[in-house]
């Protein structure tokens, strides 16, 4: 058994709107210092499998077909045996 981390991100130059507001609101709020905030998703999957390198080729597979858009989004798989 597998814990499967994936870090989805956008692509750099790509505008972050969850990240701005999230910026605006802590300024709002009295933290000039913040000039900038990038937001992300992170998932972590247990994945029942006994080889990890098929568990890496299954979750990039996920990645590809439903947790991350290739055109707007990076992403990082990290994989720990539990």
């Amino acid at each position: 058994m597998y814990k499967a981390t994936v870090i989805i991100k956008l692509k750099k130059g790509l505008l972050n709107p969850e990240g701005r507001t999230i910026k605006q609101a802590l300024n709002f709020l009295g933290f000039k210092e913040v000039k900038e905030v990038d937001s992300y998703k992170m998932l972590d999957l247990i994945i029942d499998l006994d080889d990890e390198e098929e568990v890496k080729k299954r979750v990039d597979e996920m990645c590809k077909k439903l947790l991350a858009n290739p055109v707007i989004h990076n992403y990082n798989i990290k994989i720990e045996k539990l």
